[in-house]
C-alpha cells in the first residue's frame, strides 16, 4: 500500500466501494481501491483478506471521512425508523464488531446477538 493513503472504509463487495469511490471521485477526493480485482474474481474470498479497501490520500482523508458519514447507510429497526443513540440521541448507528468470547459463540455464531454502535459517540449497546 502506498504511504500516502490511508483506509477510509471497507466493503465486502467491489460494487458498494465503487459508488463511494464515485461520490469522492466527484467532490474532488484522490481515491483508489486495494484488493478489487481478487474480490471480484473469487466473492467468497472477501473475508479472508478483509474486504475491498477505499483509500483516500492522507491530506483529504479528515474531509472525505466528513463526506463518507455523510452519505453512507446507517442501521435502522425492523419497522424501518431509525435507531436512536441511548447517549447522544444521534441516529447514525452501525452493527458493531463481532466479539467472540465465548467458545460457543464461535462454533453457533449465529447465536450471538446484535450489538450496534453509535458513529459519533462509539457507544456500544
Amino acid at each position: 500500500m502506498n504511504n500516502n493513503f490511508k483506509i477510509l472504509a471497507v466493503f465486502e463487495f467491489s460494487t458498494e466501494a465503487h459508488v463511494t469511490k464515485s461520490r469522492l471521485d466527484s467532490d474532488g477526493f484522490t481515491t483508489m481501491l486495494m484488493d478489487e480485482k481478487t474480490i471480484d474474481t473469487d466473492p467468497l474470498v472477501s473475508n479472508a483478506i478483509g474486504g475491498v479497501k477505499l483509500l483516500v490520500h492522507k491530506n483529504d482523508f479528515e474531509k472525505a471521512a466528513v463526506v463518507y458519514n455523510e452519505i453512507r447507510t446507517y442501521q435502522k429497526d425492523k419497522n424501518d425508523k431509525d435507531i436512536s443513540c441511548p447517549k447522544c440521541s444521534s441516529t447514525r448507528i452501525l452493527i458493531a464488531p463481532i466479539q467472540r468470547k465465548n467458545v460457543f459463540y464461535m462454533l453457533f455464531p449465529f447465536f450471538e446477538k446484535t450489538r450496534h454502535i453509535c458513529n459519533d459517540c462509539k457507544t456500544i449497546f
